[in-house]
């Protein structure tokens, strides 16, 4: 039977282990205090920058999250940018100029995008005209193998058979 003391320890350790969960859970921030602007708004404008562009190492983080190198480089770039005076758009427009639009985690739709943006829709209706044809094909289709039609002489067996079994049954 389980004592108070004992239901005590353990809802103190599921505690701790939900906190410990919870905290490795939170996403990292891989900004060191030496990338850390001096001024707030100019730090709030890199920060808000750097959310929009994507690591080209780790691909499903943003450079704010990530602690790849070249992530830190390209933070480092955003906030030179930033310094220098040039707007959010000028400093994207910048990035995008040397890596492609790839280094955007929402990129535009254009010509070079328009598959990125239709192909899970594209995925979806194949898979639904897959699902459709397959039902059709299985309820036109005869549930088993078809045996020819008997001969005179094989009806006339089954009967014989037939009748022998009402006889004995």
């Amino acid at each position: 039977m389980l004592t108070k003391e004992i239901v005590a320890r353990l809802v103190a350790t599921l505690t701790a282990l939900a906190l410990v969960v919870a905290l490795a859970s939170l996403p990292a921030r891989a900004l060191t205090p030496a990338e850390i602007l001096d001024d707030p708004a100019l730090e709030q404008r890199a920060r808000e920058i750097s959310r929009e562009l994507r690591c080209l190492v780790c691909q499903n983080q943003s450079i704010d999250d990530s602690d790849a190198p070249l992530a830190q480089d390209l933070r480092t770039l955003v906030r030179e940018r930033v310094v220098a005076g040039d707007s959010n758009e000028q400093v994207l427009s910048f990035v995008v100029a040397r890596y492609g639009d790839f280094v955007l985690l929402r990129p535009p739709i254009n010509a070079q995008t328009i598959l990125l943006w239709t192909a899970p829709t594209l995925v979806l209706i194949a898979g639904l005209i897959g699902i459709v044809m397959t039902v059709r094909r299985r309820r036109i289709a005869p549930a088993g193998p078809t045996a020819p039609p008997l001969s005179p002489d094989e009806e006339a067996a089954l009967r014989r058979i037939l009748e022998g079994e009402r006889e004995k049954g």
